[in-house]
């Protein structure tokens, strides 16, 4: 059934207002997943707080030229493409759709918008395995940590030392006496 101009319209704002306000936009072909599938794919990205949309391909390119991404290359546009928002975190919607497609080999990536460049379909795979902030922030954390929890066992450990030293002293003399 055609969709009515209107209607298109109507699709090429949103994916506008979807593209400008987006960290990261990722692109992926989802030829070949069933339906159950799809619905798990949604719950998944929605719960990352990642939108994700099926749209025809010129609308999808129409809204990135507005967005200031002005070639995108056909090999990201091949086969049903399907269109990750990551609204939130700039990793998000890449990571996820790469964990689905690890379980579902009917899943492929295709390619992403971050930072104002088109990244290539291995550039996506390498936005999916960079750790998420608050992953960042907990290493960070740690770093920070380690040295200063090193430094109390060492002094603990001399002062442990030196009060089982004092100890003995005092056993010995109690029983010299």
């Amino acid at each position: 059934m055609a969709v009515s101009k209107s209607k298109k319209q109507g699709i090429l704002d949103a994916l506008k207002g979807q593209m400008k306000d987006a960290k990261a936009v990722v692109f992926a072909d989802y030829q070949g997943l069933s339906v159950k599938d799809l619905k798990a794919l949604r719950r998944l990205l929605t719960d990352k707080g990642v939108e994700i949309k099926v749209a025809k391909k010129t609308l999808i390119k129409l809204a990135a030229k507005d967005a200031g991404y002005l070639d995108i290359p056909d090999n990201v546009m091949e086969g049903p493409v399907a269109v990750a928002f990551s609204m939130e975190s700039e990793v998000a919607a890449a990571k996820c759709l790469n964990e689905f497609a690890k379980k579902n080999q009917n899943l492929k990536l295709r390619g992403a918008l971050f930072g104002g460049k088109i990244l290539s379909i291995a550039e996506t795979k390498v936005l999916a395995t960079i750790p998420s902030k608050e992953e960042l922030i907990s290493k960070f954390i740690y770093l920070i940590k380690y040295p200063v929890s090193g430094f109390h066992g060492a002094l603990h450990g001399v002062l442990s030392g030196f009060v089982r030293a004092l100890n003995a002293v005092r056993e010995k003399k109690e029983q010299t006496a």
